[in-house]
């Protein structure tokens, strides 16, 4: 008979996350500080900032069993197809293990065009391992991207201790929903994720759904959060929401390197423009879901006239980040820029297409994680190694 070892999830065992807070369930990670919090009122942000894409519990043990209960708070769309079950991904001594869903939770039914939410509450669930090897090993159990979890226990069979510090650099990446792995099929193949592997690099993903948008209290969480590397993904999410014209677009972008330069004046800084997205290279947004053929699809609802009166297409705001960071490169030579086109371009496009006008899918997350790895990880990028 298993003899169990209950141990707390305590924030000793978390990576990934910025803050924690203690519910009366259990531990709930975010990925902004409660400063950041208080300054949006927004819910949907909310909601996201609380989902832990590139949050995993690090720890190690000799157990060959690991159960791990949770309260899930899950995300379905109202009159959408189901979405696919969250998984959790298990990593031993930093290869892939296995993965596992959690029954139970609470459920948020979301209605796309009024954002009316209804919220069903459901019990805890149990995320469950076996089989892992007996003896000494480092494990991770990567949380779900696009479902909260609040986590209650990790059972074990022998005792578990947080896993040490190998010393590796922390790189520090904000984005919009490519980022934050939607579409990507498991918690461990989204595109920071894979680059971070390849890369040797801990990982801290501020990818937030929708909500990359140059908001300064995104900027001061990045100037305020400990990290040898940086980037920066600038654009979709401006256009989908039609937030912003060119007039005001340059400016925050300075103001928002500004603020990062803040808090780290020397550190490598990667500003990255958008990957290719067809229907809104020209096309300004906003972007609106479409479920004609009874699949979820995003078109670009805007008008390709809207440029002239200054409207942000994804052509446009390429244009505008290469001036703005060529000119701020002047005087710092830390920073640096990519086009996103050369991690997943037109060619990319004709393989491996967008299958909702938007997202790529695992095999486009892989594509563009390892070539983001190459550009920047390698020899003559600029997060190379000294």
């Amino acid at each position: 008979m298993t003899e169990w070892i209950s141990t707390p999830v305590e924030p000793g065992l978390l990576r990934g996350a910025l803050e924690t807070e203690r519910t009366p369930h259990g531990l709930l990670p975010h990925r902004l500080p409660a400063r950041a919090r208080r300054q949006f009122p927004d819910p949907a942000l909310a909601l996201i900032e609380s989902q832990p894409a590139g949050v995993r519990l690090a720890f190690r043990t000799r157990a060959t069993v690991v159960e791990l209960d949770v309260l899930a708070t899950k995300t379905v769309y109202r009159n959408a197809p189901p979405r696919p079950e969250s998984v959790y991904d298990l990593v031993v001594d930093g290869r892939p293990a296995g993965s596992a869903t959690a029954d139970g939770g609470n459920v948020l039914v979301v209605d796309m065009f009024t954002q009316d939410v209804e919220q069903r509450p459901g019990p805890p669930g149990t995320v469950r391992f076996a089989g892992l090897p007996a003896r000494d090993k480092d494990v991770e159990i990567w949380l779900p991207l696009s479902e909260i979890a609040e986590l209650i226990a990790l059972r074990t069979d022998a005792p578990v201790e947080p896993a040490p510090d190998r010393g590796r650099r922390v790189w520090l990446h904000h984005g919009s929903s490519i980022s934050h792995g939607s579409m990507a099929g498991r918690p461990t193949a989204t595109w920071p994720v894979v680059a971070a592997g390849l890369g040797d690099v801990e990982l801290i993903n501020l990818g937030l759904g929708g909500n990359a948008l140059l908001d300064p209290f995104v900027a001061r969480t990045l100037r305020d959060t400990p990290a040898d590397l940086i980037s920066i993904k600038i654009g979709i999410n401006l256009v989908n929401t039609d937030l912003m014209r060119v007039r005001a677009f340059g400016p925050a972008v300075h103001g928002f390197l500004d603020t990062v330069r803040e808090g780290h004046p020397d550190t490598p800084l990667l500003v990255v423009s958008p990957v290719l997205c067809p229907m809104h290279e020209d096309t300004p947004g906003p972007t609106a879901p479409d479920f004609g053929d009874g699949k979820l699809r995003f078109r670009a609802a805007g008008d390709p006239a809207g440029r002239a009166a200054g409207q942000l297409t994804l052509n446009v705001v390429r244009d505008q980040l290469a001036r703005i960071t060529a000119l701020r490169a002047e005087d710092d030579p830390h920073l640096h820029y990519v086009d996103g086109r050369s991690l997943y371009g037109e060619a990319d496009f004709a393989e491996l297409p967008l299958p909702d006008g938007l997202h790529p899918d695992t095999a486009g997350h892989q594509r563009i994680g390892e070539r983001f790895a190459e550009h920047a990880f390698g020899a003559e990028g600029p997060f190379a190694a000294a």
